[in-house]
């Protein structure tokens, strides 16, 4: 009286059990593909977009460090340091990869 019948289910078909498989990694496989393009595939071209204009720098070009110290480029001493002017005399090396921003000759100060 207090106890049930319990019904066994019938066993899936072999052939079920592939797409009950595929059915439980597709949201992981769509999360993935949508990080990548919102994500990964942006970050990648900024970064070649950021190592072009790095290996770019030339003499004259006026560089913005990541300390916010602003100069001129009058060096090139190899491909990872630069000589910048960052005063009238006062020369100082600083490693390519410590810019955050190049501004060229004839590029007004933003104000």
């Amino acid at each position: 009286m207090f106890i049930t019948e319990a019904y066994a289910q019938a066993a899936a078909p072999a052939s079920a059990g592939g797409a009950d498989i595929l059915m439980s990694i597709l949201p992981f496989l769509l999360i993935f593909v949508v990080m990548y393009f919102l994500i990964i595939r942006p970050q990648r071209a900024q970064m070649k977009k950021r190592a072009e204009i790095l290996k770019n720098i030339r003499r004259g070009d006026q560089v913005v460090t990541g300390g916010g110290i602003i100069g001129k480029v009058t060096k090139v001493v190899d491909d990872t340091e630069l000589e910048v002017e960052i005063a009238e005399g006062i020369k100082t090396r600083v490693v390519r990869s410590a810019v955050s921003e190049v501004r060229v000759k004839g590029e007004p100060v933003k104000e």
